[in-house]
């Protein structure tokens, strides 16, 4: 996950998108956007996960998405699996925290081995194929 230090300018063509606008509803126009910013107004309010999920599984979106606003690091794992590629915190979190906070589910992997993370609930696209 990249990491967009607080107060820096996003990334040239990032469209800046409210979590109260249905993503579902301009898929046309967010499809053609390299960059998408979903907006955590406050910490508590979890719309923008929502968006990332539409996007991603539904929408199958490719581009980069963002999450900005009220970024807290223990979010970092869920941001990380809902579809988010990079993350801009909040002024008073720290980077090393963060990145700490990215490897709590991972597996512990062999010598050069990536990381593989694991949860206690897999989400749709992690369950196995259906045997036949």
């Amino acid at each position: 996950m990249k990491f967009i230090p607080p107060g820096q300018a996003l990334p040239a063509g990032t469209a800046a998108w409210p979590n109260t606008e249905d993503v579902l509803a301009q898929a046309d126009a967010l499809a053609a956007l390299p960059a998408i910013a979903l907006e955590f107004p406050k910490w508590t309010d979890g719309r923008a996960y929502s968006q990332a999920v539409l996007l991603r599984q539904r929408l199958r979106y490719r581009g980069e998405l963002l999450a900005t606003g009220q970024v807290l690091v223990d979010m970092l794992p869920l941001l990380q699996r809902c579809g988010f590629s990079a993350v801009q915190l909040r002024a008073d979190q720290k980077a090393e925290y963060a990145q700490r906070a990215l490897g709590f589910f991972d597996s512990s992997p062999e010598a050069g081995a990536t990381p593989q993370p694991r949860y206690y609930q897999p989400a749709v696209g992690d369950a196995p194929a259906p045997q036949a």
